[in-house]
């Protein structure tokens, strides 16, 4: 080898390298931020003054953005080149936790959690393209690797993180430390991160489509959280529903037009695919409102009484199942069939919710811990299978858009669930207050019918099994391993060196 291709062959070293440091940290840090913030909302309602009620939009509105932007801002990599997105999601991520770590109102945290959904979602789509382009081979699959795990990592760790720095430094730390680390990551990216760029891919961008993803799904989070207090019937509910019903028939016209539409049409016809991506909405969507409940539950006074570093670690056996579990999942798909760990996967959960159903007043923690492992070993079962059909399911050309769908259902899902789960929580609760009932009674009984509502849906997870394809064994490879682990945040894209195998199988 001669001294211009080894000094070339170093500088793709280096590039790589940086592109996974780059790529992976900021994984990490979006991951802990986006599963550390339920744990302060109690915190944040304290210091601002604002309802625990109101400040669910901070987790509602993040989903609600991300949902909109993260295929979007994909695209926009593609066309513009995904270092330049990339830094500028970046850029975006910093601006809003200093944004949120100076709020003096509940309003402005929200704000800031919608433009951090926003920059998380970009920080993800364009971290998994860039790491892709900047490795081949089997160090391609060993980069996407360390990512799902980076990514798996930050959403154990961040609410025993958050709650620690809530009940330290207070609830702003979690932001400014995660906006430095961040920061960090702008020179790493400029510095030592190649461009690229897809020359394939029209160069239309459907903004379209994603402002009306964005115009479906907010009238329906308002309709869902505010109609018990509105009046189903009530014309600010129906006018939600319609808004949303409008937007949903416009999405539809406008995605069966565009060139480059952010949803492929075509690809709702393959049953796998929506079994798989429906379940991913369901499992995504209940993990993310049980934490929500749990988080505030675990620190109402009149409940369990707990500090935010104490709920946080509260929360560590249910994060500790998930990332145990992880490694284990493709062997299990591998001996009983994706369909069959599917189905188990929900039945854990749906027994699991019914155990939370019976919350009492006068409940210790010690009752909560194994129905909630059990909800996290549910989903794991469930989710890791359907994160790795979604994209095996389809032509190697329809990896993307596949894996594009599924991480759009995953913010659908914890966006819609959330708020629902929230709605039942409170309004579940002012009833049994109004009734005379104790306040320890009234949020026992918001719990458990909070249980009730996800246990219900994990029910309908069992019947959307029937839609995933039959005896899929695949093999015990690392790249599904790693798709398992990072499943509860990201679905990931295969790798060029996985659809070379796959297809030579």
């Amino acid at each position: 080898m001669g001294d211009t291709e080894l000094a070339a062959t170093q500088r793709q070293k280096r590039l790589a390298l940086g592109a996974l440091i780059a790529t992976c940290v900021t994984a990490l840090v979006v991951n802990a931020n986006t599963s550390a913030v339920s744990i302060l909302i109690p915190a944040i309602s304290e210091d601002t003054g604002t309802s625990t009620s109101t400040l669910q939009w901070a987790v509602t509105g993040y989903s609600l953005v991300g949902a909109a932007v993260i295929v979007t801002s994909g695209s926009l990599g593609d066309v513009f080149g995904r270092r330049k997105i990339f830094l500028w999601g970046i850029v975006l991520f910093v601006a809003s936790c200093v944004l949120i770590a100076l709020a003096q109102d509940g309003i402005t945290v929200i704000v800031g959690r919608c433009i951090q959904g926003a920059a998380g979602a970009t920080i993800l789509a364009c971290g998994m393209s860039l790491l892709s382009a900047a490795n081949t081979g089997k160090a391609q699959l060993r980069a996407v690797t360390l990512w799902g795990a980076a990514s798996a990592i930050g959403a154990a760790a961040g609410p025993l993180i958050g709650g620690l720095l809530a009940s330290t430094i207070g609830w702003q730390g979690l932001f400014w430390i995660d906006a430095a680390i961040a920061a960090a990551c702008i020179p790493v990216t400029i510095f030592a991160v190649a461009e690229s760029n897809d020359p394939t891919r029209p160069k239309s961008i459907d903004l379209a489509g994603t402002v009306l993803i964005a115009a479906v799904l907010a009238p329906l989070i308002f309709a869902l959280t505010n109609g018990g207090e509105w009046g189903w019937g009530s014309w600010q509910t129906l006018g939600c529903f319609a808004i949303t019903i409008a937007s949903a028939i416009g999405f539809v016209l406008v995605e069966r037009r565009v060139t480059a539409p952010l949803l492929d049409l075509a690809l709702l016809r393959n049953k796998v695919l929506v079994g798989a991506t429906l379940s991913i909405l369901l499992g995504s969507g209940t993990i993310n409102a049980i934490m929500y409940v749990v988080s505030l539950y675990f620190q109402d006074p009149v409940a369990l009484g707990m500090d935010s570093f104490q709920a946080g670690l509260a929360t560590l056996p249910v994060a500790a199942a998930a990332v145990v579990l992880a490694p284990l999942i493709t062997p299990i798909v591998g001996k009983i069939g994706a369909r069959t760990t599917i189905v188990v996967g929900f039945v854990v959960m749906t027994v699991s919710f019914g155990a939370l159903a019976f919350v009492h007043a006068s409940w210790t923690y010690a009752l909560f811990v194994l129905p909630l492992v059990g909800v996290a070993v549910g989903m794991s079962l469930q989710n890791g299978p359907c994160s790795s059909l979604s994209t095996s399911s389809v032509e190697p050309r329809e990896v993307g858009a596949a894996s594009g769908v599924s991480n759009m259902a995953r913010y659908v899902g914890a966006a819609v669930m959330t708020a629902i789960i929230a709605s039942v929580y409170s309004n579940v609760d002012a009833r049994q207050v109004a009734g005379g009932a104790s306040d320890a009674d009234a949020l026992a009984a918001a719990f458990s019918w909070s249980a009730v509502s996800m246990g219900i849906w994990c029910a309908l997870g069992i019947l959307l099994a029937l839609f995933v394809a039959r005896g899929v064994k695949p093999r015990a490879t690392e790249f599904e391993v790693a798709s398992a682990a990072a499943s509860t945040a990201h679905t990931l894209t295969p790798p060029q060196a996985v659809l070379e195998e796959q297809a030579a199988r």
